[in-house]
């Protein structure tokens, strides 16, 4: 059963909410191991289901287009204030609509058209919002990429330094979606100095174990950072700009008016929630879970033959090559889902194959240590994985159905925030 319960929607809409419970279940029957998935927890959904909804918000508090504003500028100046408090800024922005936004407003804040940015290689781990072809950002601006190291699956940086000396880009982004190391905040900063760029932090995957102390912060290095606020963060689905007071001006008028008009205030009272949540003792325990489970759970895995890029991890994302194991990335996320291992297929550096028909997979153990799963658990999750991969490549579902019925039962001991039994 949903938690808040949704008895005004059952009598309203009983079909569309007979799809929210069967969601609502099947988050509960299932190892959530996609990297940017999470669990919200009771308060946040609540914060986000309220009449702020109704109220259209144009502007900055204090400086509203609208009247009626007297609550919602109390809720969006507590949100930047628990923002700002946390991550240790001068200023943010909770405005943004999602992560895709917040970069497109680093973009008009700081570019013009037909600028040189410099971004990850999405196949490489970086972000389609980092400069990628297929993009806005790869079409209306001038983008050169940086990758990983063959041999080792990591930066280089004398290569990153040789390509911002050679193309003088005026901003460079760090961080990206399938990064499975610590990103080296300070060397990055040293370089865009270099060429008199301005970095940007993305740290939509990792903000939750910077704000818990697990992944050193890029306060201090970067002139803006840009994050969404659920993934490891444990908040609505929404993103913030955190910057220098240099360039707050210049990120606010980016967002407003730049790309968006009014906030979504139910969006910005849950990401308000969860701020004050990580702020909290526990969530540093929590952050250092999420790693810890991620150490646990790529060990297990390399002892079953598994190929992780970089050979590991030291956040809260696995990426591995199945080319070893006779699969394809495709076909293995779909056999492991039916398996109740929920992940998704994805390219690997210097990937043969197709973006979507890939080599490898990426997972993420943050919804995991939200349910309360430990480094016991893992080398359990390791098997059920190599056993589900097993049975895909000789199409034994009945070894699929074996262990999700296996995984169900070690669910039903770890409560999920927005369901009860």
């Amino acid at each position: 059963m949903h938690v808040p319960q949704i008895p005004h929607l059952t009598a309203a809409d009983p079909e569309l909410a007979s799809l929210v419970e069967g969601e609502a279940q099947r988050q509960h029957d299932k190892l959530r191991m996609i990297a940017s998935e999470n669990y919200v927890s009771e308060a946040v959904l609540e914060a986000s289901g309220t009449v702020l909804t109704n109220k259209y918000s144009e502007g900055y508090a204090g400086k509203r287009y609208y009247e009626g504003q007297q609550f919602v500028d109390q809720i969006e100046t507590l949100a930047i204030e628990r923002a700002r408090s946390l991550f240790g800024v001068d200023h943010a922005n909770v405005q943004p609509y999602s992560g895709s936004p917040a970069n497109l407003a680093v973009y008009l804040a700081f570019l013009d058209p037909g600028d040189t940015v410099m971004g990850m290689s999405l196949p490489m781990g970086g972000h389609l919002t980092h400069g990628w072809s297929v993009s806005a950002t790869g079409k209306w601006f001038n983008s050169v990429s940086y990758g990983v190291s063959r041999e080792t699956g990591l930066i280089d940086f004398d290569e990153v330094r040789d390509l911002a000396r050679r193309e003088r880009p005026k901003v460079i982004f760090a961080g990206g979606t399938a990064i499975p190391r610590t990103i080296d905040f300070a060397a990055f900063a040293e370089i865009a100095r270099e060429v008199g760029a301005v970095l940007a932090a993305d740290i939509a995957h990792i903000a939750g174990l910077v704000a818990g102390g697990a992944h050193p912060t890029p306060v201090g290095h970067a002139d803006v950072i840009t994050t969404t606020t659920h993934k490891t963060l444990r908040g609505p689905r929404g993103a913030m700009i955190l910057s220098t007071e240099e360039h707050a001006k210049a990120v606010d008028r980016a967002v407003f008016p730049g790309l968006q008009g009014g906030p979504h205030n139910h969006t910005t009272a849950g990401i308000a929630v969860a701020l004050r949540e990580a702020a909290q003792p526990a969530f540093r325990e929590y952050a250092a879970q999420v790693v810890a489970n991620a150490k646990a759970l790529a060990t297990a895995l390399i002892e079953r033959g598994f190929d992780l890029i970089s050979g590991g991890t030291d956040n809260h994302l696995i990426l591995a090559d199945l080319t070893g194991k006779g699969i394809g990335g495709k076909p293995a996320a779909k056999a492991l889902d039916r398996a109740g291992i929920e992940l998704n297929y994805n390219t690997v550096p210097f990937d043969t194959r197709k973006p979507f028909d890939p080599s490898g997979i990426r997972l993420g153990t943050a919804a995991l240590a939200t349910r309360g799963l430990t480094e016991a658990q893992m080398p359990q999750v390791a098997a059920w994985m190599d056993d589900a991969v097993t049975a895909a490549v000789k199409d034994d579902d009945g070894q699929l159905d074996r262990i999700a019925g296996e995984v169900r039962d070690l669910l039903a001991a770890y409560p999920m925030p927005g369901h009860r039994a």
